[in-house]
């Protein structure tokens, strides 16, 4: 499906950017996301818990349009600094939902994926910084999308975990 190849980059970009650089549903128990898990700048992320241990601190994902919109080029651009390399292993969880409609459900390769954002493992540990445009087709069925990226080490150690919802209209 199209929205998948849409909604996973932008999360995934959104994670990745600031790593070189609602509501989320875990099994079947519902998390509210408090004000203070929102992730700075001006995005719809959420951490999906305190950010605290993470070995990357985000410091903002800006999004130009925010909330994205169908038909339109999406500009992420995303600061952060990782308190460690990033090394070949890494994994991504993803899951992309449209309403209660679970569309996606993988793990995938950190670093194959952080390819798609211009860049190679290992991310080394330190600031970063990116700017990415992605063209988003006009086709995007319209619909609530709830998207979940939790990112590890080979080792499992936890690099971030963020959510968004976006909804788009016709």
């Amino acid at each position: 499906m199209k929205i998948t190849t849409v909604l996973a980059p932008l999360l995934l970009t959104s994670a990745v950017a600031a790593s070189r650089l609602v509501n989320i549903v875990a099994g079947t128990q519902q998390i509210a996301l408090e004000d203070n898990l929102a992730v700075p700048g001006n995005s719809p992320l959420f951490f999906c818990s305190k950010a605290d241990k993470d070995i990357l601190t985000i410091e903002h994902v800006d999004l130009t349009p925010n909330p994205p919109e169908a038909g339109k080029n999406l500009t992420i651009s995303a600061r952060g600094t990782l308190s460690a390399d990033i090394e070949d292993g890494a994994k991504v969880h993803l899951q992309v939902k449209y309403g209660l409609i679970r569309l996606i459900n993988q793990e995938a390769d950190l670093c194959e994926t952080v390819k798609n954002v211009d860049l190679k493992c290992p991310l080394k540990k330190g600031e970063m910084e990116l700017k990415k445009d992605v063209e988003l087709p006009k086709e995007i069925p319209p619909g609530k999308y709830t998207v979940l990226a939790d990112v590890f080490t080979k080792d499992g150690d936890k690099i971030t975990c963020l959510t968004a919802t976006v909804v788009f209209h016709r």
